[in-house]
């Protein structure tokens, strides 16, 4: 009966085992749904995954992907003097990277840096965890692989979503590249604040070292700020910058990379900063000179992606020793100005200052500002003189000289000197006789000269008055025009730009020397010895350098509204312009001489001192001499002649006898066939017996009086000009007009909003 499974005790054995297999069962359902679940997890985790990796790029995209890099400006001795950047970065291989700086990066942002597969999955966990229960991203767990992916390939938006994308970018950057490579690039595109980016950048900018030179309590500093770059500026809260360094240095111990006396060595140093605060400004060191490259030639032949994204190195012509005193000469003036300063025998450009600062005002004076050159126009009108068979010796009439329209020229002293040189005519600046000189030859001469020698400005009127000065150039372009006066003959063409390389050393693109033959190698000495003659005896007396050639000219508008002074001694020509941007007057008889002319001294004395150039300027193969004549007669000087004067001119055409006005034999002045002539235009015979040398200097007079040398062609007539009308009724280049121009290529290039 007992075994009978009717009975009840068997029926009470059997409950237990269907509760067993009851809750077995629901055991196994619940794994089943808990699998299910996974597996559904796993394949939407998947799907999700696929479908955000779909935009990032693939291992070869990754493969090529650079961070943007500045293009660096170089001086001619290669050092650095600019920075064009969207980024301030600079790559530098990791050995050329401090090992502290190396070690204190991974402390302060990922200690199992070397030994993880480019995820810290413990940190991401805690950090999920706090942003669930925080309902919102205030926490993440980078390695420096994932901060990497995010710099090269994402936003800096904090969202799931890109958490997610910087995990699989960090996957795949590990299975690209090494550990070193990644520390490398890791290094070279973080940013560390106030416009650095990259260690290079931030070594130079924080303490004016290179990153291989960091010390362990810089590395620190530069490593802490990683986390929050103005949070830890050292610059805005040096006391925060401190307590974060520390924090990296006891990272440092507890790594095992300092023992406890290294650390306490590193916490008692901290590192001396850069004196003021970091500055990421591209163009201070020569701002004039960087952006008329960047916006005449960089931009619009590389583009603005080349320029600023991918590292150009730019080697320039400039000296920066030679920029800085030009542009602490030019801060001398109370007015505005410019300088610029070329190699004559090169067209290199040295120096260029277009203004006293860059940040009121980006009107480059140097090679916009088309101002009237007065007096320092006159070398041309003499070159073309010269050129069409006149001589320095040769006479001219400084006398009156009044136009049937009523325009009468005016010497500054307001005096006549009667019968004079053309060498002393240009030695004293002097603008009657001036005139006089470009109507005997006429205008049209001059004008061809002038654009001989590299004057292109189309501003230059067709009459007189252009013999003044009276058109407008830019500074670059007149010092351009007199560099043939300086190097034998020989036009120039400026330039800025020696080399330009891409960052891996290809070459772009060179340039050198340009020069085409523009006069003779005797006229160019000759006009040199005129010019030198400016600085021993006239207006430029005040810029003489004891023992050295030194040739120039001033120059002065008739309003006193813009003083100029262009000199040069051997190997370095330079112009300096001053004038107010209105054009208002500069001061009473305020002159090239007394404005222009000690700004161009103290630049060329650094200059000197700097460059050490030769003593003499170089003739080459010019066919000339130096004689010593009479400054009253122009004959050869005799003992008795109380002023005389050095002055080269070709051997063939050189007078061949004495003053006979000082002692010298009359009949052979007589019968000299290269004695001095006197250069008669218009009535000048009526104003002979007044202002000629007079009958008891008959013999002294030219045995000829003609307008032009007998074989030269009779010009054209000049015509005066129009009126007496002030300077800039238009002015050829308003600074406004330009100020705006430099705005709207800003905006062209995509460089401000």
């Amino acid at each position: 009966m007992a075994d009978d499974p009717r009975s009840p005790e068997r029926r009470k054995e059997k409950k237990p085992e269907r509760a067993f297999s009851f809750l077995r069962f629901l055991g196994a359902l619940l794994l089943l749904s808990l699998a299910l679940a996974l597996a559904t997890a796993a394949v939407m985790t998947t799907l999700y995954v696929k479908r955000i990796s779909a935009d990032l790029p693939s291992l070869d995209e990754m493969a090529r992907q650079r961070p943007n890099l500045a293009t660096e400006v170089y001086d001619r001795q290669n050092r650095l003097i600019a920075r064009l950047f969207l980024e301030n970065r600079t790559w530098v291989s990791l050995d050329q990277i401090s090992p502290w700086m190396q070690k204190a990066a991974i402390a302060a942002e990922d200690g199992d840096f070397y030994s993880h597969s480019g995820l810290d999955f413990l940190g991401m966990a805690r950090a999920f965890w706090v942003n669930l229960t925080h309902g919102r991203t205030r926490q993440g767990a980078s390695t420096i692989t994932q901060q990497l992916a995010r710099n090269l390939f994402l936003s800096r938006e904090r969202t799931m979503e890109r958490k997610v994308k910087e995990a699989v970018l960090a996957l795949r950057l590990e299975r690209l590249y090494t550990k070193d490579q990644i520390l490398e690039m890791y290094l070279n595109t973080i940013y560390y604040g106030h416009g650095t980016w990259g260690i290079a950048a931030a070594s130079q900018a924080y303490f004016a070292k290179r990153p291989g030179q960091l010390s362990v309590s810089e590395a620190a500093l530069l490593a802490g700020l990683v986390a929050a770059p103005e949070l830890y500026s050292p610059y805005r809260s040096l006391e925060r910058a401190q307590t974060r360094r520390a924090y990296v240095i006891r990272r440092l111990v507890d790594l095992g990379w300092l023992d406890g006396a290294q650390a306490q060595t590193a916490l008692a140093s901290p590192p001396a900063l850069q004196k003021g605060t970091v500055s990421s400004a591209p163009l201070d060191k020569a701002p004039y000179f960087v952006s008329h490259i960047l916006f005449n030639h960089l931009l619009p032949t590389y583009g603005k992606e080349t320029v600023y994204q991918e590292g150009l190195r730019v080697y320039t012509t400039i000296d920066l020793e030679l920029q800085q005193a030009a542009q602490e000469a030019v801060r001398r003036l109370k007015s505005e100005g410019a300088l610029v300063a070329l190699a004559p025998g090169t067209g290199e450009v040295l120096a260029m200052v277009g203004g006293k600062d860059f940040e009121v005002s980006k009107f480059n004076r140097a090679t916009q500002a088309f101002r009237q050159p007065g007096s320092a126009f006159k070398p041309f009108v003499y070159a073309a003189a010269l050129q069409e068979g006149l001589r320095p010796v040769d006479h001219v009439l400084d006398a009156p000289l009044i136009y049937e329209n009523g325009w009468a020229p005016q010497n500054y002293n307001e005096k006549f000197g009667g019968e004079i040189t053309l060498l002393e005519a240009l030695t004293h600046s002097n603008n009657v006789a001036t005139v006089r000189v470009a109507e005997s030859i006429g205008i049209g001469k001059v004008v061809a000269m002038a654009r001989n020698l590299g004057i292109s400005s189309p501003h230059l009127p067709r009459d007189l008055s252009l013999s003044l000065g009276s058109g407008s150039v830019t500074p670059l372009e007149l010092g351009q025009a007199y560099c043939p006066f300086a190097n034998g003959g020989y036009r120039v063409t400026p330039y800025f730009i020696r080399e330009i390389r891409r960052h891996d050393g290809e070459i772009l693109e060179q340039q050198g020397p340009q020069l085409s033959p523009a006069i003779s190698p005797e006229l160019a000495a000759e006009v040199q010895g005129m010019l030198k003659n400016v600085v021993r005896a006239g207006t430029g007396r005040s810029v003489a350098i004891p023992d050295m050639d030194v040739l120039g000219k001033t120059g002065t508008t008739n309003d006193w509204s813009d003083a100029w002074f262009v000199g040069s001694v051997p190997g370095i020509l330079a112009v300096v312009y001053a004038g107010h941007d209105d054009h208002k007057p500069l001061g009473n008889r305020a002159t090239g001489s007394t404005i222009a002319a000690p700004v161009w001294k103290a630049f060329i004395d650094k200059a000197v001192a700097e460059l050490r150039p030769p003593h003499r300027f170089f003739l080459g193969d010019a066919d000339v001499e130096e004689i010593q004549v009479c400054r009253e007669t122009g004959y050869l000087a005799s003992p008795s002649c109380s002023s005389t004067v050095a002055v080269l001119m070709e051997r063939s055409k050189a007078p061949t006898s004495f003053c006979p006005l000082h002692g010298g034999d009359w009949y052979a002045a007589q019968m000299d066939p290269l004695a001095p002539r006197l250069i008669l235009v218009r009535d000048d015979t009526v104003l002979l017996a007044q202002y000629g040398l007079g009958q008891s200097a008959v013999a002294a007079q030219p045995t000829e009086v003609v307008p032009l040398p007998a074989f030269a062609p009779s010009p054209a007539p000049t015509p005066p000009p129009k009126a007496e009308t002030k300077p800039y009724k238009i002015d050829p280049s308003p600074a406004q007009i330009v100020e705006d121009r430099y705005q709207d290529l800003l905006k062209q290039y995509g460089l401000t909003n």
